[in-house]
């Protein structure tokens, strides 16, 4: 029991050592009282106390821990201010935590090229403050965004209840720049449309910190509408509900923003923020236009018959800015309203094709009978992205089990309606089963040959995203044992 022990305190005591060369005292931690705070991200449900956490204050210090830890081939795992939720930055138990909260200062904005140039710490939402006396902002916004940073929004390609008009984080960013895993400076994309060379961004771009360490990103910024205004909708019927989403963008229609959330998360949610949600309603879409003051009266009465055609049974305008903001309140408050009702739960994060929308909610039903566990339904309804929120108690193993087991079943499901096991959170280590049955042994293949590219030693970020062989055959063979989708790669191994 005592040799793993002794092996970590000797490898420990190598690495401070190492490091306290690269970084002052106070930037270097590993005792247990320090590391313990970084064991996790936003999926809590998994931890692991790092080796050592390194808190670097510049790019050059960044660059000295990547040579320090590539000559000890230690892994080293990017963290930001740890909001994600797919266990992307969970430590490596002998590795480095690169912890970068610290890179969090804006370094340029240019209203005339509507451009910012950030470091990876910045908060998402603290560009479209700076952003905002120019009459601009940044467009992705994910839930987080009070909390979450530029980088890790790199690192997830990020969306948010915008992203259906405006785009991802990708379709939002010109330029990243950062370390290779020797400590090499390197950047991709540039300042103009197109860069020189081979598009490397796009790449880079929701890689899940296994390429290489982000410092720096130039990102676009979006001149604020005019004007905003909210459709709330209500629907007796899931089913309706959903078939309304497809006919918005079968009209032609591309709203600002395209949510919709079931029964149970209106009623936790309007609990919390009060929103003026429909509480009878099996679900709600929140329908939103922007634009001038033409554009968006003639959107909104286009959105209004669509729903109306499609069933709605009552909907409500928002009248004025505070209005429009308070229906969104509650979408955005959806996962700390969940947290007031459950001691856990795992969010999970799975696109499908928007006219399955109402299947997957009455999957998700039925699976809630077969695991004995509920579950709250939030979804960027206008590009397919699921949300739905598994509620457990982590301190019951048994219900985390089983959440695990409905969160792989709702994974799969989407797989098998034509959708995929990721949208936005990544796949981290959450979803690496998954990854079996999503695709072939080649392709995954093909992953990993990129990866070693970039990281041919496996040292940056290491353990995820992409499973290994005896993963598969063993998720495969339970796969089977539980009787759910078939498995066609099972027979490959």
């Amino acid at each position: 029991m005592n040799a793993p022990l002794s092996e970590r305190a000797r490898r420990q005591h190598e690495v401070v050592v190492a490091l306290a060369a690269a970084l002052p005292a106070h930037a270097l931690l590993w005792q247990p009282e320090d590391t313990v705070p970084y064991e996790c991200d936003g999926l809590t449900a998994y931890r692991e106390r790092p080796l050592v956490v390194a808190l670097p204050e510049t790019a050059a210090q960044v660059a000295a821990v990547l040579r320090a830890c590539h000559a000890l081939g230690v892994p080293v795992v990017a963290r930001g201010a740890g909001t994600g939720l797919s266990g992307g930055a969970m430590p490596n138990a002998m590795g480095v935590t690169l912890g970068l909260a610290k890179f969090n200062r804006i370094l340029k904005l240019d209203p005339y090229s509507r451009t910012a140039v950030v470091q990876c710490g910045v908060r998402n939402l603290a560009i479209s403050e700076a952003a905002a006396p120019h009459g601009l902002y940044y467009a992705p916004d994910p839930s987080s965004q009070i909390a979450c940073t530029i980088g890790g929004n790199v690192a997830e390609n990020s969306g948010g209840v915008h992203c259906l008009k405006y785009g991802l984080t990708l379709h939002n960013v010109l330029k990243v720049k950062g370390f290779t895993v020797e400590g090499d400076e390197v950047e991709f994309g540039g300042d103009a449309l197109d860069a020189p060379g081979l598009d490397l961004l796009p790449a880079v771009v929701g890689s899940e910190g296994m390429l290489a360490v982000v410092t720096e990103v130039t990102v676009k910024l979006t001149p604020k509408p005019v004007l905003a205004r909210c459709i709330m909708a209500s629907f007796d019927d899931v089913r309706r509900a959903g078939d309304a989403v497809a006919a918005i963008i079968g009209a032609g229609i591309i709203p600002a923003g395209l949510e919709m959330m079931d029964k149970p998360m209106t009623a936790a949610v309007e609990d919390y923020v009060h929103a003026g949600y429909d509480l009878s309603a099996e679900a709600i879409l929140l329908c939103e236009s922007d634009g001038t003051p033409e554009e968006v009266e003639e959107e909104i009465g286009r959105m209004m018959d669509v729903l109306v055609a499609s069933g709605a049974t009552r909907m409500e305008v928002s009248k004025n800015e505070a209005q429009r903001l308070k229906f969104w309140s509650g979408r955005k408050n959806a996962f700390p309203a969940s947290g007031r009702i459950s001691p856990d739960y795992m969010c999970m994060d799975s696109t499908i094709p928007r006219k399955r929308l109402a299947d997957i909610l009455l999957a998700i039903q039925q699976m809630e009978k077969t695991y004995g566990l509920r579950c709250c339904n939030v979804f960027h309804a206008g590009d397919g992205n699921l949300h739905p929120l598994i509620l457990f108690d982590a301190n019951d193993p048994d219900q985390l089990h089983r959440a695990e087991l409905f969160g792989a079943d709702i994974l799969e499901t989407s797989v098998a309606m034509g959708g995929t096991v990721t949208g936005e959170h990544g796949v981290g280590v959450e979803k690496l089963s998954s990854m079996c049955v999503q695709f072939s042994p080649e392709e995954r293949a093909q992953m990993a040959a990129l990866k070693a590219a970039f990281d041919p030693a496996g040292t940056l970020n290491p353990g995820k995203v992409l499973p290994t062989l005896q993963r598969c055959a063993e998720y495969g063979r339970m796969h089977v044992k539980r009787g759910l989708l078939p498995f066609p790669e099972l027979e490959r191994f």
